[in-house]
């Protein structure tokens, strides 16, 4: 809204012609994000106290986490507000792969919301079956895989995948069913990168500013990734499918950026309010869905690498329990197991971040390693 404000008055004030530039707005769509979050944070934990909104923890986990009972949760509506009004304040919003990042951002929030709300009725630490809200997920994330190629129809959208290492591999996702090309890889396989991305974060979300931390970094390298890409000269010379496009999602990741900083001022260990499954579902769909938008969509197994290994950890525990009847971690998520083998809380999440960092930065050298 202010950029199209200000922009339509560059003619007259030559000083407004700055919010052309990408850089310009995202910083300032980033500090927006970052002073709304810090401004309402005290005042939504404490409305959230009010209405008695707190989070209730696993029986079977560590016994030290049973002093976080009672803490506020849903803080995640602070996210998301604070991502979507900068967003809305400083994008073009006639770029459709804003509104496309905004809808996944909202829709996965809705879900983790809902999930949210059956824990706190209930007074339990379960919300949505795991069934119903996978179910959920897929219609979002089918959702975007057709509007997707709706917008490949008008050369909006590129069908290529971008393989890391890679210049000149560039596969279609395609495929030809009696002669005909059938776009059913590419939803697929869109539906599993933003499901997988949505609840790779989300378990993740179980310690003092781990999930914060973790998207705070991924958050960082694709607003890095987000201007390169929509950027013609960086694009060309670093080998990307180039889509002017997607340099929009920059304000939109640096409003996550923003957002997530601001947040974790009070989600930093001892919490002060948990984001909840409005919080980080709603990132990890979003983070998803921006990596989709911009065809990184393998490098993004990499920048989120800890989010990865969260999640595969749950699923090899369940998996060994179920074949062999024997855990192979003490407890998962694998944060649980660190804790269970003696390291403090603060320990896990800052070497977890670390990690992530590590992951982050090796992504984007491999831009250059082509």
């Amino acid at each position: 809204m202010i950029y199209h404000l200000l922009y339509s008055l560059r003619d007259d004030v030559f000083i407004f012609n700055v919010v052309r530039y990408i850089t310009f707005r995202t910083a300032y769509a980033s500090m927006t994000a970052l002073l709304l979050s810090l401004l309402f944070g005290p005042w939504l934990i404490a409305k959230l106290r009010s209405f008695q909104i707190s989070q209730y923890i696993r029986e079977e986990g560590p016994t030290s986490h049973s002093t976080k009972a009672g803490t506020p949760t849903m803080g995640g509506v602070l996210i998301i507000v604070s991502i979507l009004l900068p967003t809305l304040l400083w994008a073009d919003l006639s770029n459709l792969y804003v509104w496309i990042a905004i809808f996944s951002l909202l829709a996965f929030g809705a879900i983790g919301f809902t999930d949210d709300y059956f824990k706190i009725v209930r007074k339990r630490s379960l919300g949505l079956k795991a069934r119903h809200k996978i179910l959920l997920q897929l219609v979002v994330a089918l959702s975007i895989g057709l509007i997707l190629i709706t917008l490949r129809s008008y050369q909006l959208y590129s069908t290529q995948l971008s393989v890391p290492f890679f210049k000149r591999f560039t596969p279609e996702m395609d495929w030809l069913v009696f002669g005909v090309s059938t776009f059913l890889p590419l939803v697929l396989f869109v539906v599993v990168v933003i499901v997988g991305s949505s609840n790779a974060v989300n378990l993740s979300d179980g310690l003092d500013g781990l999930a914060s931390g973790l998207v705070l970094i991924a958050a960082s390298a694709l607003t890095v990734l987000t201007y390169v890409t929509g950027h013609a000269v960086f694009a060309e010379y670093l080998d990307l499918i180039k889509n002017t496009y997607a340099s929009e999602l920059t304000i939109f990741c640096g409003a996550m950026v923003g957002s997530i900083l601001g947040f974790l001022w009070y989600n930093s260990y001892p919490a002060d309010v948990f984001m909840g499954d409005v919080g980080s579902m709603s990132l990890g769909g979003a983070i998803g869905t921006v990596a989709v938008l911009i065809k990184q969509e393998l490098l993004l197994l990499s920048i989120g690498g800890v989010f990865v290994l969260e999640a595969l950890s749950v699923i090899i525990q369940v998996a060994s329990f179920k074949l062999r009847g024997k855990r192979v971690f003490r407890m998962a998520p694998i944060h649980h197991h660190f804790e269970l083998m003696g390291w403090k809380e603060s320990k896990v999440v800052i070497r977890f971040w670390i990690l992530g960092l590590i992951f982050a930065l090796f992504s984007l050298t491999t831009l250059k390693l082509r």
